[in-house]
Protein backbone atom coordinates (compact mmCIF):
# COMPACT_ATOMS: atom_id res chain seq x y z
CA UNK A 1 0.00 0.00 0.00
CA UNK A 2 1.44 3.40 -0.72
CA UNK A 3 -0.25 7.01 -0.25
CA UNK A 4 -0.51 9.53 -3.54
CA UNK A 5 0.84 12.14 -0.49
CA UNK A 6 0.87 10.64 3.13
CA UNK A 7 -0.52 12.91 5.64
CA UNK A 8 1.34 13.84 9.01
CA UNK A 9 -1.83 13.10 11.23
CA UNK A 10 -3.59 10.12 11.48
CA UNK A 11 -6.53 8.97 9.52
CA UNK A 12 -9.95 7.45 9.94
CA UNK A 13 -11.74 5.58 6.86
CA UNK A 14 -13.92 8.21 6.11
CA UNK A 15 -10.30 10.11 5.91
CA UNK A 16 -9.05 8.26 2.71
CA UNK A 17 -10.08 6.81 -0.57
CA UNK A 18 -8.37 4.26 -3.20
CA UNK A 19 -7.16 4.89 -6.54
CA UNK A 20 -8.48 3.06 -9.55
CA UNK A 21 -5.16 1.19 -10.96
CA UNK A 22 -4.28 -0.96 -13.88
CA UNK A 23 -6.09 -4.36 -13.69
CA UNK A 24 -6.11 -7.33 -15.34
CA UNK A 25 -8.63 -8.70 -13.24
CA UNK A 26 -11.90 -9.44 -15.35
CA UNK A 27 -14.37 -10.64 -13.23
CA UNK A 28 -15.10 -10.06 -9.70
CA UNK A 29 -15.66 -13.82 -9.27
CA UNK A 30 -11.71 -13.89 -9.76
CA UNK A 31 -11.21 -12.92 -6.59
CA UNK A 32 -9.99 -15.09 -3.79
CA UNK A 33 -10.87 -13.32 -0.59
CA UNK A 34 -9.69 -16.60 1.42
CA UNK A 35 -7.59 -14.71 4.13
CA UNK A 36 -4.03 -14.76 5.00
CA UNK A 37 -4.00 -15.14 9.03
CA UNK A 38 -4.63 -18.90 8.00
CA UNK A 39 -7.36 -19.09 10.69
CA UNK A 40 -9.64 -20.80 7.65
CA UNK A 41 -12.27 -18.03 7.16
CA UNK A 42 -12.48 -18.03 3.36
CA UNK A 43 -14.31 -14.21 3.43
CA UNK A 44 -12.42 -11.50 5.60
CA UNK A 45 -15.11 -11.42 8.19
CA UNK A 46 -15.55 -11.97 11.47
CA UNK A 47 -18.33 -10.99 13.43
CA UNK A 48 -17.16 -9.53 16.67
CA UNK A 49 -17.71 -11.08 20.45
CA UNK A 50 -20.70 -9.11 21.43
CA UNK A 51 -23.22 -10.35 23.38
CA UNK A 52 -26.39 -9.07 22.10
CA UNK A 53 -24.65 -10.30 18.48
CA UNK A 54 -22.86 -13.55 18.23
CA UNK A 55 -24.46 -16.75 19.52
CA UNK A 56 -25.37 -19.87 17.60
CA UNK A 57 -27.84 -18.44 15.04
CA UNK A 58 -24.80 -16.06 14.00
CA UNK A 59 -22.25 -18.60 13.94
CA UNK A 60 -23.34 -21.22 12.02
CA UNK A 61 -24.40 -18.51 9.39
CA UNK A 62 -21.22 -16.60 9.02
CA UNK A 63 -19.56 -20.07 9.06
CA UNK A 64 -21.08 -21.08 5.84
CA UNK A 65 -20.71 -18.37 4.01
CA UNK A 66 -16.90 -18.53 4.85
CA UNK A 67 -16.48 -15.96 8.03
CA UNK A 68 -16.24 -16.39 11.56
CA UNK A 69 -18.51 -15.45 14.70
CA UNK A 70 -16.46 -15.18 18.21
CA UNK A 71 -18.70 -16.16 21.03
CA UNK A 72 -18.23 -13.84 23.98
CA UNK A 73 -16.48 -14.06 27.00
CA UNK A 74 -19.56 -13.69 29.59
CA UNK A 75 -21.27 -17.00 28.49
CA UNK A 76 -20.73 -19.88 30.67
CA UNK A 77 -17.76 -22.56 29.37
CA UNK A 78 -20.35 -24.93 29.48
CA UNK A 79 -22.97 -22.81 27.35
CA UNK A 80 -20.23 -22.32 25.13
CA UNK A 81 -19.78 -26.16 24.71
CA UNK A 82 -23.49 -26.74 24.03
CA UNK A 83 -23.13 -24.28 21.38
CA UNK A 84 -20.04 -25.34 19.82
CA UNK A 85 -21.20 -28.78 19.36
CA UNK A 86 -24.50 -27.30 17.90
CA UNK A 87 -22.90 -25.20 15.04
CA UNK A 88 -21.09 -28.51 14.53
CA UNK A 89 -23.51 -29.95 13.54
CA UNK A 90 -25.13 -28.45 11.31
CA UNK A 91 -25.14 -28.64 7.36
CA UNK A 92 -22.72 -26.27 5.16
CA UNK A 93 -24.57 -25.99 2.81
CA UNK A 94 -28.46 -26.10 4.17
CA UNK A 95 -29.85 -24.06 6.81
CA UNK A 96 -31.59 -24.74 9.70
CA UNK A 97 -35.27 -25.80 10.07
CA UNK A 98 -37.91 -24.14 12.61
CA UNK A 99 -39.83 -27.11 13.24
CA UNK A 100 -43.14 -27.38 15.25
CA UNK A 101 -45.80 -29.75 14.95
CA UNK A 102 -49.37 -29.62 13.31
CA UNK A 103 -51.29 -28.37 17.25
CA UNK A 104 -48.89 -25.81 17.43
CA UNK A 105 -49.89 -22.94 16.79
CA UNK A 106 -50.23 -19.82 14.93
CA UNK A 107 -49.02 -17.51 17.56
CA UNK A 108 -45.91 -19.50 18.36
CA UNK A 109 -44.77 -19.77 14.60
CA UNK A 110 -45.02 -15.84 14.47
CA UNK A 111 -42.36 -15.64 17.29
CA UNK A 112 -40.27 -18.39 15.41
CA UNK A 113 -40.01 -16.62 11.79
CA UNK A 114 -37.92 -13.64 12.48
CA UNK A 115 -35.32 -15.88 14.33
CA UNK A 116 -33.93 -17.35 10.62
CA UNK A 117 -33.82 -15.65 7.21
CA UNK A 118 -35.80 -18.19 5.20
CA UNK A 119 -39.11 -17.45 6.49
CA UNK A 120 -40.45 -20.71 6.89
CA UNK A 121 -41.89 -22.83 9.85
CA UNK A 122 -41.89 -26.35 8.74
CA UNK A 123 -44.35 -28.94 10.34
CA UNK A 124 -43.27 -32.27 11.42
CA UNK A 125 -44.49 -35.66 12.75
CA UNK A 126 -41.97 -37.90 13.12
CA UNK A 127 -39.26 -35.77 11.80
CA UNK A 128 -41.03 -35.63 8.08
CA UNK A 129 -42.04 -32.45 6.82
CA UNK A 130 -45.93 -32.67 6.44
CA UNK A 131 -46.62 -28.79 6.19
CA UNK A 132 -45.01 -25.50 5.80
CA UNK A 133 -46.24 -22.47 7.22
CA UNK A 134 -45.42 -18.66 6.18
CA UNK A 135 -45.69 -15.35 7.52
CA UNK A 136 -48.60 -14.81 5.24
CA UNK A 137 -50.23 -17.51 5.63
CA UNK A 138 -50.28 -16.66 9.69
CA UNK A 139 -51.86 -13.17 9.07
CA UNK A 140 -55.44 -12.10 9.57
CA UNK A 141 -56.05 -15.71 11.82
CA UNK A 142 -56.06 -16.33 15.80
CA UNK A 143 -52.77 -16.67 17.13
CA UNK A 144 -54.25 -19.83 19.00
CA UNK A 145 -55.36 -21.58 15.14
CA UNK A 146 -53.68 -24.73 14.99
CA UNK A 147 -50.68 -24.65 12.15
CA UNK A 148 -52.92 -27.73 10.46
CA UNK A 149 -55.10 -25.66 9.81
CA UNK A 150 -53.28 -22.96 7.59
CA UNK A 151 -50.26 -24.72 6.70
CA UNK A 152 -49.42 -25.48 2.87
CA UNK A 153 -49.66 -29.55 3.03
CA UNK A 154 -47.93 -32.02 0.82
CA UNK A 155 -45.25 -29.13 0.43
CA UNK A 156 -42.31 -29.12 -2.18
CA UNK A 157 -39.31 -31.04 -1.01
CA UNK A 158 -35.76 -31.06 -2.06
CA UNK A 159 -33.85 -33.93 -1.98
CA UNK A 160 -30.29 -33.87 -0.40
CA UNK A 161 -27.41 -33.59 -2.89
CA UNK A 162 -29.45 -31.93 -5.99
CA UNK A 163 -27.61 -29.86 -7.68
CA UNK A 164 -27.42 -26.41 -6.40
CA UNK A 165 -28.75 -24.68 -10.28
CA UNK A 166 -31.09 -27.63 -9.97
CA UNK A 167 -32.45 -26.63 -6.92
CA UNK A 168 -32.72 -22.77 -8.18
CA UNK A 169 -34.20 -23.71 -11.29
CA UNK A 170 -36.78 -25.96 -9.11
CA UNK A 171 -37.55 -23.47 -6.83
CA UNK A 172 -38.25 -20.92 -8.99
CA UNK A 173 -40.01 -22.92 -11.62
CA UNK A 174 -42.96 -23.34 -8.50
CA UNK A 175 -42.56 -20.12 -7.36
CA UNK A 176 -41.65 -20.36 -3.83
CA UNK A 177 -38.78 -18.83 -2.06
CA UNK A 178 -37.61 -22.21 0.37
CA UNK A 179 -38.19 -25.74 0.70
CA UNK A 180 -37.80 -28.31 2.99
CA UNK A 181 -34.65 -30.82 2.32
CA UNK A 182 -34.88 -34.18 3.28
CA UNK A 183 -32.87 -37.85 2.88
CA UNK A 184 -35.67 -40.29 2.01
CA UNK A 185 -38.55 -38.95 4.28
CA UNK A 186 -36.69 -37.20 7.07
CA UNK A 187 -36.17 -33.73 7.47
CA UNK A 188 -32.58 -32.66 7.02
CA UNK A 189 -32.50 -28.69 6.41
CA UNK A 190 -33.98 -25.79 4.59
CA UNK A 191 -33.17 -24.36 1.26
CA UNK A 192 -33.67 -21.33 -0.37
CA UNK A 193 -33.21 -20.44 -3.77
CA UNK A 194 -31.05 -17.31 -2.92
CA UNK A 195 -28.78 -20.03 -0.88
CA UNK A 196 -28.52 -21.99 -3.45
CA UNK A 197 -26.91 -18.99 -5.56
CA UNK A 198 -25.08 -18.42 -2.39
CA UNK A 199 -23.36 -21.97 -2.16
CA UNK A 200 -22.36 -22.03 -5.53
CA UNK A 201 -20.06 -18.81 -4.71
CA UNK A 202 -19.49 -18.75 -1.12
CA UNK A 203 -16.66 -21.65 0.65
CA UNK A 204 -17.60 -22.96 4.17
CA UNK A 205 -15.09 -21.87 7.01
CA UNK A 206 -14.72 -25.42 8.47
CA UNK A 207 -12.11 -26.21 11.42
CA UNK A 208 -9.36 -29.14 11.65
CA UNK A 209 -12.43 -31.55 12.22
CA UNK A 210 -14.05 -30.62 8.67
CA UNK A 211 -16.79 -29.10 10.72
CA UNK A 212 -18.23 -25.54 10.56
CA UNK A 213 -15.58 -23.45 12.14
CA UNK A 214 -15.84 -21.89 15.85
CA UNK A 215 -14.39 -19.70 18.12
CA UNK A 216 -14.59 -18.21 21.45
CA UNK A 217 -13.56 -15.70 23.68
CA UNK A 218 -11.53 -15.62 26.93
CA UNK A 219 -11.15 -12.80 29.47
CA UNK A 220 -7.73 -11.81 31.19
CA UNK A 221 -9.41 -12.42 34.98
CA UNK A 222 -9.26 -15.41 37.19
CA UNK A 223 -8.04 -19.19 35.18
CA UNK A 224 -7.41 -17.75 31.88
CA UNK A 225 -5.51 -21.06 31.13
CA UNK A 226 -8.45 -23.28 32.85
CA UNK A 227 -10.68 -21.56 31.03
CA UNK A 228 -8.66 -21.70 27.70
CA UNK A 229 -8.52 -25.55 28.40
CA UNK A 230 -12.27 -25.75 28.65
CA UNK A 231 -12.77 -24.34 25.15
CA UNK A 232 -10.46 -26.09 23.83
CA UNK A 233 -11.94 -29.40 25.15
CA UNK A 234 -15.64 -28.35 23.41
CA UNK A 235 -13.44 -27.82 20.15
CA UNK A 236 -13.35 -24.17 19.68
CA UNK A 237 -11.18 -23.82 16.71
CA UNK A 238 -10.32 -20.31 17.19
CA UNK A 239 -9.13 -18.87 20.81
CA UNK A 240 -9.80 -14.96 21.48
CA UNK A 241 -8.12 -13.58 24.22
CA UNK A 242 -9.86 -10.43 24.77
CA UNK A 243 -9.36 -6.71 26.76
CA UNK A 244 -10.56 -2.95 26.09
CA UNK A 245 -6.57 -2.60 26.69
CA UNK A 246 -4.79 -5.05 25.32
CA UNK A 247 -1.45 -3.75 25.94
CA UNK A 248 -0.96 -4.29 29.58
CA UNK A 249 0.70 -6.51 31.90
CA UNK A 250 -2.34 -8.94 32.72
CA UNK A 251 -3.20 -9.34 29.08
CA UNK A 252 -0.11 -10.16 28.19
CA UNK A 253 0.35 -12.63 30.90
CA UNK A 254 -3.03 -14.00 29.57
CA UNK A 255 -2.04 -14.11 26.28
CA UNK A 256 1.36 -16.96 27.50
CA UNK A 257 -1.08 -18.37 29.13
CA UNK A 258 -3.47 -19.44 26.31
CA UNK A 259 -0.63 -20.10 23.94
CA UNK A 260 0.87 -22.61 27.03
CA UNK A 261 -2.54 -24.70 26.74
CA UNK A 262 -3.62 -23.87 23.34
CA UNK A 263 -1.20 -26.25 20.72
CA UNK A 264 -1.79 -26.03 17.05
CA UNK A 265 -4.88 -23.35 17.61
CA UNK A 266 -4.69 -20.23 16.77
CA UNK A 267 -4.56 -17.55 19.32
CA UNK A 268 -6.24 -13.81 18.80
CA UNK A 269 -5.11 -11.13 21.07
CA UNK A 270 -6.39 -7.75 21.70
CA UNK A 271 -7.20 -4.88 21.55
CA UNK A 272 -4.09 -2.55 20.59
CA UNK A 273 -3.57 0.60 18.63
CA UNK A 274 0.22 0.41 18.17
CA UNK A 275 3.17 -0.77 16.88
CA UNK A 276 4.79 -1.58 20.17
CA UNK A 277 1.64 -3.23 21.30
CA UNK A 278 1.23 -6.01 18.55
CA UNK A 279 4.43 -7.23 18.98
CA UNK A 280 4.42 -7.14 22.18
CA UNK A 281 1.48 -9.49 22.14
CA UNK A 282 2.89 -11.78 19.48
CA UNK A 283 5.87 -12.32 21.42
CA UNK A 284 3.87 -13.39 24.15
CA UNK A 285 2.25 -16.22 22.03
CA UNK A 286 -0.40 -14.42 19.93
CA UNK A 287 -0.66 -15.09 16.02
CA UNK A 288 -3.43 -12.82 15.22
CA UNK A 289 -3.48 -9.26 16.87
CA UNK A 290 -6.31 -7.06 17.34
CA UNK A 291 -6.23 -3.73 16.82
CA UNK A 292 -9.19 -1.24 17.58
CA UNK A 293 -9.43 0.92 20.95
CA UNK A 294 -12.71 3.36 20.69
CA UNK A 295 -14.06 2.88 16.76
CA UNK A 296 -16.80 1.02 17.89
CA UNK A 297 -20.33 1.90 17.35
CA UNK A 298 -21.32 1.02 21.00
CA UNK A 299 -18.35 2.34 22.56
CA UNK A 300 -17.64 5.94 24.60
CA UNK A 301 -14.10 5.45 25.38
CA UNK A 302 -12.88 7.71 23.35
CA UNK A 303 -15.58 10.82 24.66
CA UNK A 304 -15.29 9.29 28.25
CA UNK A 305 -11.42 8.97 28.57
CA UNK A 306 -9.64 10.82 25.75
CA UNK A 307 -7.76 7.81 24.45
CA UNK A 308 -7.95 6.19 21.42
CA UNK A 309 -6.84 6.39 17.87
CA UNK A 310 -8.25 6.78 14.65
CA UNK A 311 -8.64 3.73 12.84
CA UNK A 312 -7.23 3.37 9.16
CA UNK A 313 -4.35 4.44 10.80
CA UNK A 314 -3.69 2.33 13.94
CA UNK A 315 -4.28 -0.61 11.65
CA UNK A 316 -1.58 0.43 9.17
CA UNK A 317 0.90 0.58 12.02
CA UNK A 318 0.01 -2.66 13.66
CA UNK A 319 -0.13 -4.63 10.49
CA UNK A 320 3.34 -3.09 9.53
CA UNK A 321 4.78 -4.58 12.58
CA UNK A 322 2.73 -7.63 12.55
CA UNK A 323 3.71 -8.71 9.10
CA UNK A 324 7.44 -8.26 10.05
CA UNK A 325 7.24 -10.87 12.26
CA UNK A 326 5.46 -12.85 10.15
CA UNK A 327 1.74 -12.67 11.87
CA UNK A 328 -1.63 -10.72 11.23
CA UNK A 329 -3.77 -8.18 12.80
CA UNK A 330 -7.79 -8.09 12.69
CA UNK A 331 -9.48 -4.77 12.24
CA UNK A 332 -11.92 -4.44 15.26
CA UNK A 333 -14.64 -2.01 14.87
CA UNK A 334 -15.24 1.24 13.57
CA UNK A 335 -16.94 -0.24 9.78
CA UNK A 336 -19.86 1.15 8.80
CA UNK A 337 -20.14 0.45 4.79
CA UNK A 338 -18.10 -2.63 2.67
CA UNK A 339 -15.86 1.02 1.30
CA UNK A 340 -14.03 0.59 5.59
CA UNK A 341 -13.62 -3.47 5.29
CA UNK A 342 -11.91 -2.98 1.78
CA UNK A 343 -9.94 0.06 3.30
CA UNK A 344 -9.36 -2.31 6.25
CA UNK A 345 -7.90 -5.17 3.77
CA UNK A 346 -5.44 -2.36 1.73
CA UNK A 347 -4.03 -0.83 5.16
CA UNK A 348 -3.23 -4.35 6.24
CA UNK A 349 -5.88 -5.83 8.00
CA UNK A 350 -5.84 -9.76 7.22
CA UNK A 351 -9.38 -9.99 9.26
CA UNK A 352 -12.19 -7.31 9.54
CA UNK A 353 -14.46 -7.69 12.68
CA UNK A 354 -17.93 -6.29 12.41
CA UNK A 355 -20.74 -6.02 15.41
CA UNK A 356 -22.86 -3.60 15.65
CA UNK A 357 -23.32 -3.62 11.68
CA UNK A 358 -24.80 -7.41 12.18
CA UNK A 359 -27.11 -5.90 15.29
CA UNK A 360 -30.19 -5.73 12.80
CA UNK A 361 -30.25 -8.69 11.48
CA UNK A 362 -32.45 -12.12 12.24
CA UNK A 363 -29.48 -13.90 12.67
CA UNK A 364 -28.15 -11.74 15.84
CA UNK A 365 -28.75 -13.21 19.41
CA UNK A 366 -31.53 -10.11 20.10
CA UNK A 367 -35.00 -10.31 20.75
CA UNK A 368 -36.85 -9.01 17.75
CA UNK A 369 -38.97 -5.80 18.68
CA UNK A 370 -41.73 -3.84 17.15
CA UNK A 371 -41.39 -0.24 16.79
CA UNK A 372 -45.02 0.57 15.52
CA UNK A 373 -44.31 -1.54 12.56
CA UNK A 374 -40.49 -1.35 12.42
CA UNK A 375 -38.87 -4.62 13.44
CA UNK A 376 -35.56 -3.67 15.64
CA UNK A 377 -32.91 -5.54 18.02
CA UNK A 378 -31.37 -4.47 21.17
CA UNK A 379 -27.76 -4.02 21.10
CA UNK A 380 -24.82 -3.14 23.98
CA UNK A 381 -21.41 -2.24 24.29
CA UNK A 382 -18.94 -4.64 26.27
CA UNK A 383 -17.77 -2.31 28.55
CA UNK A 384 -21.59 -0.73 29.37
CA UNK A 385 -23.00 -0.86 32.21
CA UNK A 386 -25.59 -3.31 31.04
CA UNK A 387 -22.53 -5.44 30.55
CA UNK A 388 -20.66 -5.24 33.29
CA UNK A 389 -23.47 -6.02 35.22
CA UNK A 390 -24.03 -9.71 33.28
CA UNK A 391 -19.81 -9.52 33.64
CA UNK A 392 -19.99 -9.75 37.63
CA UNK A 393 -23.42 -11.51 38.32
CA UNK A 394 -21.20 -14.17 40.16
CA UNK A 395 -19.74 -10.89 42.60
CA UNK A 396 -21.40 -9.58 46.17
CA UNK A 397 -24.36 -6.81 45.80
CA UNK A 398 -21.31 -4.01 46.57
CA UNK A 399 -19.00 -5.40 43.91
CA UNK A 400 -21.01 -5.39 41.15
CA UNK A 401 -22.93 -1.94 42.55
CA UNK A 402 -18.98 -0.70 42.33
CA UNK A 403 -18.22 -2.09 39.29
CA UNK A 404 -21.06 -0.53 37.97
CA UNK A 405 -20.29 3.20 38.46
CA UNK A 406 -17.32 2.60 35.40
CA UNK A 407 -18.34 2.17 31.81
CA UNK A 408 -17.40 2.91 28.64
CA UNK A 409 -20.49 1.81 26.28
CA UNK A 410 -24.20 2.08 25.17
CA UNK A 411 -26.69 -0.01 26.84
CA UNK A 412 -29.19 -0.02 24.90
CA UNK A 413 -29.56 0.92 21.01
CA UNK A 414 -32.19 0.01 18.79
CA UNK A 415 -31.19 -1.59 15.66
CA UNK A 416 -33.81 -1.59 13.01
CA UNK A 417 -33.44 -4.61 10.87
CA UNK A 418 -33.36 -3.18 7.06
CA UNK A 419 -36.29 -4.65 5.26
CA UNK A 420 -34.83 -5.02 2.12
CA UNK A 421 -31.31 -6.67 3.76
CA UNK A 422 -32.70 -8.05 7.27
CA UNK A 423 -30.93 -11.04 7.35
CA UNK A 424 -26.93 -11.36 7.73
CA UNK A 425 -26.06 -12.91 4.48
CA UNK A 426 -28.25 -9.95 2.82
CA UNK A 427 -25.00 -8.08 4.28
CA UNK A 428 -22.55 -10.10 3.95
CA UNK A 429 -23.68 -10.25 0.19
CA UNK A 430 -23.23 -6.38 -0.06
CA UNK A 431 -19.84 -6.44 1.75
CA UNK A 432 -17.93 -9.15 -0.44
CA UNK A 433 -19.94 -7.55 -3.21
CA UNK A 434 -17.65 -4.42 -2.57
CA UNK A 435 -14.54 -5.68 -1.46
CA UNK A 436 -14.26 -7.76 -4.38
CA UNK A 437 -15.08 -4.71 -6.60
CA UNK A 438 -12.18 -3.03 -4.73
CA UNK A 439 -9.81 -5.68 -5.85
CA UNK A 440 -10.69 -5.35 -9.33
CA UNK A 441 -10.00 -1.46 -9.11
CA UNK A 442 -6.64 -2.09 -8.03
CA UNK A 443 -5.57 -5.25 -10.02
CA UNK A 444 -5.79 -7.38 -6.89
CA UNK A 445 -7.10 -11.48 -7.08
CA UNK A 446 -5.96 -11.91 -3.01
CA UNK A 447 -5.91 -10.26 -0.08
CA UNK A 448 -2.49 -9.44 0.26
CA UNK A 449 -1.84 -8.23 -3.36
CA UNK A 450 -4.81 -5.35 -2.50
CA UNK A 451 -2.56 -4.65 0.71
CA UNK A 452 0.60 -4.56 -1.84
CA UNK A 453 -1.28 -3.17 -4.81
CA UNK A 454 -3.38 -0.51 -3.21
CA UNK A 455 -2.50 3.48 -3.91
CA UNK A 456 -4.47 5.37 -1.44
CA UNK A 457 -5.31 9.49 -0.94
CA UNK A 458 -6.56 11.81 1.70
CA UNK A 459 -10.05 13.33 0.64
CA UNK A 460 -11.70 16.37 2.95
CA UNK A 461 -15.17 15.65 4.38
CA UNK A 462 -16.81 17.28 1.23
CA UNK A 463 -14.81 14.58 -0.80
CA UNK A 464 -15.75 11.55 1.12
CA UNK A 465 -19.74 13.31 1.14
CA UNK A 466 -18.93 13.60 -2.92
CA UNK A 467 -18.78 9.66 -2.73
CA UNK A 468 -22.57 9.23 -0.95
CA UNK A 469 -25.24 8.75 -2.94
CA UNK A 470 -28.28 10.85 -2.99
CA UNK A 471 -31.61 9.18 -1.37
CA UNK A 472 -33.99 12.01 -3.49
CA UNK A 473 -33.02 14.12 -6.10
CA UNK A 474 -31.14 17.82 -5.41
Amino acid sequence: MRFLQRPSHDLTYSDVFMVPAHSTVGSRLEVDLTTPDRVGTTIPIVVANMTAISGRRMAETVARRGGLAVLPQDIPVDVVSEVVSWVKSRHPVYDTPITLGPTSTVGEALALLTKRAHGIVVVVEGGSPVGVVTDGQCQGVDRFTQLSEVMTREPLTIPAGTDLPKIFDVLSGERVSAAPVVEGDRLVGVVTRKGALRSAIYTPATGPDGFLLTSAAVGINGDVAGKASSLLAAGVDVLVVDTAHGHQEKAIEAVRAVRSVAGAVPVVAGNVVTAQGTRDLIEAGADVVKVGVGPGAMCTTRMMTGVGRPQFSAVEECAAEARSLGKHVWADGGVRHPRDIALALAAGAANVMVGSWFAGTYESAGDVHDDGGRLYKESFGMASARAVKARTSTQTGFERARAGLFEEGISSSRMYLDPARPGVEDLIDQIVAGVRSSCTYAGARTVDELHERAVLGVQSSAGYEEGRPLPTSW
